[in-house]
């Protein structure tokens, strides 16, 4: 009986220290490992220019990096994360989401590991988005914008592929399209693409700015894509008389930038709703 004791009580001390060690916890400057659904995507396109999302175990890419931060804290990202400006993530156009890159800011060597769980950026010719934490340690938050490198690697400790085979690559959990009836007329006040001159991005943004996904003739399919780009950001179903005929419009604004309409934009287009457009009121 002694015997027995002794190992209830041995057995109950190893639990303790087995939870005790569950902290949850983690070594700074390398974010939590999550479980979302792998996505990689299919191919989108925002203002004029295609994206095409890939497995690319080896990418290694030199550009610019900008960041995003309290415009979009607390929503869900392109993958169904919660954003937090405050953790270590980025955006990126094609990586998988999610996926890990070291990110390395070239004018001063500084680098970070961080998590790749959303779409962007849509702005120039910039290669990556990171979150203000990141911009933060990376020393560009004040500056906005620098020249980084960006390296896929294994996980979150950083380690860089070695001769990966492609039949290593994760496989791809393909999500099932949206049945959603095409839109009998789309109600676009005007159409903006990425403005070629000064003058343009002012009056671009002196006027209201939205996204646009559609435009239906049954309340019951503009309810259904609302709900599924609610993650993204809150959209709103407004009925409009077009020519005597009743219609359910789906919209997502206004937003106070071109650019802010842009990320948007990328967004709702990576879920599959190819005719969504920005537009603009008066």
């Amino acid at each position: 009986m002694n015997f027995l004791k002794t190992i209830f009580i041995l057995s109950g001390c190893l639990v303790l220290v087995a939870c005790g060690n569950n902290s949850g916890t983690y070594e700074a400057g390398i974010p939590p490992v999550p479980n979302p659904a792998y996505k990689v995507g299919k191919p989108y396109k925002v203002a004029g220019k295609t994206y095409r999302p890939v497995v690319d175990p080896q990418y290694d890419r030199t550009g610019l990096a900008s960041w995003y931060g309290s415009q979009f804290h607390g929503r869900k990202t392109a993958n169904g994360d919660v954003f937090n400006m405050n953790d270590l993530t980025a955006a990126h156009t094609t990586l998988p989401m999610p996926s890990y890159v070291k990110v390395t800011n070239l004018d001063n060597g500084r680098f970070l590991v961080l998590k790749v769980n959303d779409r962007g950026p849509f702005v120039g010719d910039r290669l990556i988005d990171v979150s203000r934490r990141a911009a933060q340690l990376l020393g560009f938050e004040k500056k906005g914008v620098t020249k980084v490198r960006v390296q896929a690697v294994d996980g979150p400790q950083g380690r860089l592929p070695q001769q990966r085979m492609a039949n290593n690559a994760p496989s791809v959990k393909k999500k099932a399209p949206l049945l959603v009836a095409r839109p009998t007329i789309d109600v676009v006040e005007e159409t903006l693409t990425a403005p070629g001159n000064a003058s343009s991005v002012q009056e671009a943004r002196a006027k209201k700015l939205y996204v646009q996904i559609g435009a239906y003739s049954d309340p019951r399919n503009a309810n259904k894509v609302a709900k599924d780009i609610d993650h993204v950001k809150a959209a709103k179903v407004e009925k409009v008389d077009v020519n005597g005929q009743n219609l359910y419009r789906v919209r997502i604004g206004p937003h106070p930038t071109l650019e802010f309409a842009e990320i948007i934009l990328g967004r709702v287009l990576s879920l599959g709703h190819n005719t969504a457009r920005i537009i603009s009121d008066y």
